[in-house]
C-alpha cells in the first residue's frame, strides 16, 4: 500500500526579523518557489491548500518585549496543527512547505496531541545548520521565534508559545534528536546540558548520511513515531546560499537526499517540513529547482508501491485512547507496529580532488575517472574539495555507499550532481555584501 504525500503551504515570515528596517523576510515565497518546479506533480502528490498567516508587522518591537508576533504565532499554530491532524487523519504523509522555522510549533502541537491520543510519545529529528535553541534562561533576550523554535517545542520560553493549550512541553528533550548543527554552534552545550541528543556536521560525515538515519530511528525507539524538520541552512553555502543565514561548514545535497530518504523510509514516520529558503536570493530558480530535486529523491521511499502506511508504536499494551485531542476521531491504521527498516540511499558517492591521508575511509573509493568533471574551486571551509555522483551497483553494500568525510579539522568535503543547474559562484545574499539578516534565527 502506497502512502499518499499531501503537500500543505505555511509561507509564514512571522518568526524572523525584517532583512532590513522597510523589508519584509522572503521566506514566505518559497512554497510558491518549489511549486513553481513541478513540485507536487513530481512526487504525485495531493494538493492540501496554503494556510495564508497574519500580516507581517514587529511593529514598535523592542529587545525585553518577549517573542516578537507571539499573538499571531500562537493563533497560526493552532490552525496549523489542525491542517497537518486532518492529514494525518487521512492516513496521507504531510509535507509542509513553510516559511520560517517557527512552523515547527504548529507541527509540535500536532504531534502533541496525536501521542495524546494514542497514549505514547512522538519524537523529533531535528535537521538544521543551527540549535535554535536560544531562550530565557541562556541569553539576555528572544525575539525571532525561528531562532527559538527547538526551545519553544522543548518547553523552554513564554506560556503563549511553549504552552498552547496547556502543553508543554510538545517533545520531550530525551526524544529529540538533532542532525547537521555546526561544530561551533552557539547552543551546543546547553544542548548536551538539556541531554538532547546532537550529531554535529563531522561527525554526521564521518559516519555518513545512512547510517545517521539509522542511528536517529534507534534514539527515537521509546517513541511511537516522529517527525522530521529541515531547515536548508543544514547546507553548505557554497550549495546553497538562498537562505536566511548562511553558515559555512555544512552538508551537501546528495547527503541532504540520503539522509531524508533514510529518515522517511519507515512508516513511523509521520511527516516532513521543509523551512527557510529565500526565493529572494534565488533570481534565477537554479537553487529552488535544486531542492525540489532533493526533496523528490529523499521522499521516493513514502511513495514507493511497497511503502507501509503510517503506524505509531503504543507505549504500553494497553489500547490507544478511541478519540484525539482535539475531539477527532483517532485515525486508523496507527496501531500495529512495524520494524525499523535500514535505509537504502539513493545515489552513492565518490571523491574527486585531494585525499586526506589521516581520513579513515569505511571502504576503498574508486579510483577517479581521468575525464570527470574537474571540482568546484576551494574554499577555506571546503575541505579536501567536492564530491560527485557515480552510479552504484544494486548489490552493493550501506556502506560502500557513503562518503567519508574529513576530521572536523579538515573542513568539510562537499558533494554536488553529475549534472546539476550550473552553480557557478556563489552569489552574495544583499548588496552590501552581508549574509543576509543572520540575526533571524542565529
Amino acid at each position: 500500500m502506497m502512502r499518499r504525500i499531501a503537500v500543505l503551504d505555511a509561507p509564514t515570515n512571522l518568526g524572523l526579523r525584517p532583512p532590513t528596517a522597510t523589508s519584509v523576510p522572503g521566506c514566505a515565497k518559497a512554497p510558491g518557489a518549489l511549486r513553481d518546479h513541478g513540485l507536487l506533480a513530481r512526487l504525485r502528490a495531493r494538493d492540501a491548500g496554503c494556510l495564508t498567516p497574519p500580516r507581517y508587522d514587529p511593529g514598535d518591537w523592542r529587545p525585553g518585549d518577549g517573542v516578537c508576533h507571539a499573538p499571531e504565532i500562537s493563533g497560526y499554530s493552532v490552525t496549523l496543527a489542525d491542517r497537518i491532524g486532518a492529514i494525518i487523519d487521512r492516513g496521507e504523509f504531510p509535507l509542509v512547505l513553510g516559511g520560517d522555522c517557527s512552523v515547527l510549533l504548529g507541527s509540535a502541537l500536532a504531534m502533541h496531541r496525536l501521542g495524546e491520543a494514542v497514549g505514547g510519545r512522538i519524537g523529533l529529528v531535528f535537521v538544521d545548520g543551527h540549535s535554535d535553541f536560544r531562550h530565557p534562561g541562556n541569553a539576555s533576550y528572544v525575539g525571532a521565534a525561528a531562532g527559538e523554535d527547538l526551545a519553544l517545542v522543548t518547553g523552554r520560553g513564554q506560556a503563549d508559545l511553549a504552552a498552547i493549550e496547556g502543553r508543554r512541553p510538545y517533545f520531550r528533550d530525551i526524544d529529540v534528536v538533532v542532525l547537521g548543527v555546526r561544530a561551533q554552534d552557539e547552543y551546543r552545550l546547553d544542548l548536551q546540558a538539556a541531554g538532547i541528543t546532537t550529531r554535529p556536521v563531522p561527525a554526521l560525515r564521518a559516519e555518513g548520511a545512512a547510517r545517521t538515519a539509522q542511528w536517529a530511528h534507534e534514539q527515537l525507539a521509546d517513541c511511537a513515531g516522529y517527525w522530521v524538520h529541515i531547515d536548508v541552512d543544514v547546507l553548505d553555502p557554497a550549495v546553497m546560499p538562498a537562505v536566511d543565514a548562511p553558515d559555512p561548514g555544512g552538508i551537501a545535497f546528495a547527503e541532504l537526499e540520503i539522509l531524508l530518504a533514510g529518515l522517511v523510509d519507515t512508516p513511523h514516520c509521520l511527516g516532513v517540513e521543509l523551512t527557510v529558503f529565500d526565493p529572494d536570493y534565488d533570481p534565477d530558480g537554479s537553487y529552488a529547482a535544486e531542492i525540489v530535486n532533493t526533496v523528490v529523491s529523499g521522499l521516493a521511499p513514502v511513495s514507493a508501491p511497497a511503502a507501509m502506511p503510517p503506524r505509531l508504536l503504543p507505549a504500553t499494551p494497553a489500547p490507544p485512547s478511541p478519540r484525539r485531542g482535539n475531539g477527532r476521531p483517532q485515525p486508523s491504521g496507527l496501531a500495529a507496529p512495524a520494524p525499523l527498516v535500514t535505509p537504502a540511499p539513493a545515489v552513492a558517492v565518490e571523491p574527486i580532488g585531494p585525499v586526506v591521508e589521516d581520513a579513515t575511509p569505511v571502504e576503498a573509493a574508486a579510483p577517479a575517472q581521468p575525464d570527470g568533471p574537474e571540482p568546484l574551486g576551494s574554499r577555506a571551509s571546503a575541505g579536501p574539495g567536492l564530491l560527485r555522483r557515480v552510479a552504484a551497483p544494486e548489490e552493493e553494500s550501506l556502506a560502500g555507499r557513503e562518503p567519508v568525510g574529513p576530521p572536523a579539522s579538515a573542513g568539510p568535503a562537499l558533494l554536488r550532481r553529475t549534472s546539476p543547474p550550473e552553480v557557478g559562484a556563489t552569489p552574495e545574499p544583499g548588496d552590501d555584501d552581508s549574509p543576509g539578516p543572520s540575526a533571524g534565527i542565529a
